[in-house]
């Protein structure tokens, strides 16, 4: 009796958990889709516009970067870097995105 009613209590939290994970996995796939389309030389605005507000956060405060979450790898909650897609911009313009160009930018920027 005592387990049944604790099945019950669990039931419709699994539910939820496994909505919200799927909710999340469309929205950054569609995010992801968005960001095949972009060409360099889009402004930021340009750029918020199509794919909203960017991540926020002290990880990720450089100015002239943006990060959208596009790769959900936990269903924990909590985006990591691994998880994010960085925009890069120069003088309002964007000049590449992903992991790989953005490693290089750093290393040409702090140089």
């Amino acid at each position: 009796m005592i387990c049944e009613a604790i099945m019950k209590m669990k039931y419709p939290a699994i539910v939820l958990i496994l909505v919200a994970f799927l909710l999340v996995s469309c929205e950054s796939s569609r995010t992801k889709e968005k960001i095949e389309t972009f060409k360099k030389g889009m402004t930021q605005q340009e750029v918020i516009a199509e794919l909203g507000e960017p991540i926020k956060g002290e990880v990720y405060c450089k100015p002239n970067v943006l990060f959208y979450y596009t790769d959900p790898q936990w269903s924990d909650g909590n985006m990591t870097s691994d998880e994010c897609t960085p925009m890069v911009f120069e003088n309002n313009k964007l000049i590449g995105w992903g992991t790989e160009f953005y490693k290089d930018y750093r290393q040409k920027d702090w140089k």
